[in-house]
């Protein structure tokens, strides 16, 4: 199975820090405390980032974000409606009150967290490079230096990327397009999210690619929500119970092929 060949990288290549995780449990779950607002949660994503959110040859939505979030809605007793929005749109229709969340494989920061709230880390996560598979010289974000460096637009690795001494930055609407950049020999490495990289390579949607070095960062997705939301402690309760009852469980086998190995924190930082 691709997905099994893809957590199996994850495991062997680059350690437990990509996996997450969370108790299984088998209790009931109870119903979420705090306000819920009138239904339905229309939540913004950007449908570019397998295994977490894409379009099916069908064009319905999936991946492990998708499933998450109406797992979320169903324990939260509140329908879920997914709104497809560029990466860099979505905070900013959070801050306009046109979506209610957005679950996108978006990595808690604090200066995010500055104009939205997010909730508990759903997803441990880490920065990698990938690079051309017969580049022996790339093996560090140091050999990066003067090279031309493609990127997702708004994304914790453009942020990385921009650290570079004399880097040449290309920025792209999804990690996809950065990654094709790369695979056509018009770019020198990607940073980009380790596990969606990985699936890119695995599922042989990306040829000619290998991820490099070791992981840049650790870091946590979690599901952006509007400064002082009514629906942030509804949202987290159930969420906290999906781990709890052994629904995330289920989910993440399904994606990854796999059961998570690893507990989560309850805050980024």
């Amino acid at each position: 199975m691709k997905r099994s060949h893809f957590l199996k990288n994850i495991c062997l290549s680059l350690g437990a820090a990509l996996v997450l995780a969370a108790c299984g449990g088998t209790q009931e779950a109870t119903a979420p405390n705090g306000d819920i607002s009138a239904g339905p949660w229309v939540v913004g994503t950007e449908p570019a980032f397998p295994p977490f959110e894409s379009q099916s040859d069908s064009g319905e939505l999936e991946g492990f974000d998708i499933d998450l979030m109406q797992a979320i809605g169903e324990q939260a007793g509140v329908d879920v409606e997914f709104e497809s929005l560029p990466f860099d749109g979505l905070i900013p229709a959070l801050q306009a009150g046109t979506i209610e969340a957005a679950i996108s494989g978006m990595t808690i920061t604090e200066e995010r967290s500055q104009t939205v709230d997010f909730s508990r880390p759903y997803f441990r996560a880490g920065l990698a490079i990938a690079v051309a598979a017969d580049d022996s010289e790339t093996t560090s974000l140091e050999t990066l230096e003067g090279k031309t460096i493609a990127v997702q637009i708004g994304t914790t690795g453009a942020k990385m990327a921009g650290t570079v001494k004399d880097a040449k930055v290309s920025t792209f609407d999804s990690a996809p397009l950065a990654l094709q950049e790369l695979s056509n020999g018009n770019a020198d490495a990607v940073i980009n999210d380790a596990p969606a990289t990985l699936d890119a390579i695995a599922t042989g949607n990306i040829d000619g690619v290998k991820v490099v070095g070791e992981l840049l960062t650790e870091e946590f997705y979690g599901i952006a929500m509007p400064k002082d939301s009514p629906n942030l402690e509804a949202l987290n309760t159930a969420l906290a119970e999906l781990i709890e009852n052994g629904t995330y469980n289920t989910i993440y086998e399904k994606w990854f092929g796999a059961s998570p190995v690893s507990t989560l924190p309850e805050a980024a930082f």
